[in-house]
């Protein structure tokens, strides 16, 4: 099985580098044109199965690629941040008081979906459900968070 991993292109201004989580943003512009552009450079690739987060900045990613035959999910999306969704790590600091010590505090700390039940579901996606489709070519529209627990796994 070969996976092609499609991180959303880049979302509206005011949410670069904020924790936008589950927030259904769209891409810039400059979004629009990378998503075309790759969707050029990958319009011979074949593929058995295409999954997608449903979130709209993946969807508008994807759309590029002119396919029907896909799988939109919320089990791609990337990780909740509850209250914090939206905001940067300064407005996050401000807001809250806290410092950044480390991962694990951070992570921990801010709310939404906690880091063990967000790695269990990007671990059942790619090492239970994907494997039991039987597919050799498949391809994953989705967030920069699901891309990296999915390796570190």
């Amino acid at each position: 099985m070969n996976i092609t991993l499609i991180r959303h292109s880049e979302v509206q201004k005011d949410y670069i580098g904020c924790y936008n989580g589950h927030i259904d943003i769209e891409l810039s512009q400059t979004g629009h044109k990378e998503a075309k552009n790759l969707a050029k450079k990958l319009k011979h690739k074949k593929y058995d199965a295409i999954f997608c987060s449903d979130l709209k900045r993946a969807k508008q990613t994807l759309s590029y690629f002119k396919r029907k035959d896909v799988i939109f999910t919320k089990e791609l999306r990337e990780k909740s941040w509850g209250r914090h969704e939206g905001m940067s790590y300064d407005e996050i600091v401000k807001k809250e008081g806290i410092e950044y010590e480390n991962f694990l505090q951070w992570i921990e700390f801010l709310d939404g979906e906690s880091i063990d039940e967000f790695q269990a579901r990007v671990k059942n996606f790619f090492f239970e459900y994907l494997p039991s489709l039987k597919k050799d070519e498949i391809l994953v529209v989705t967030h920069s968070g699901v891309i990296k627990t999915f390796f570190a796994i």
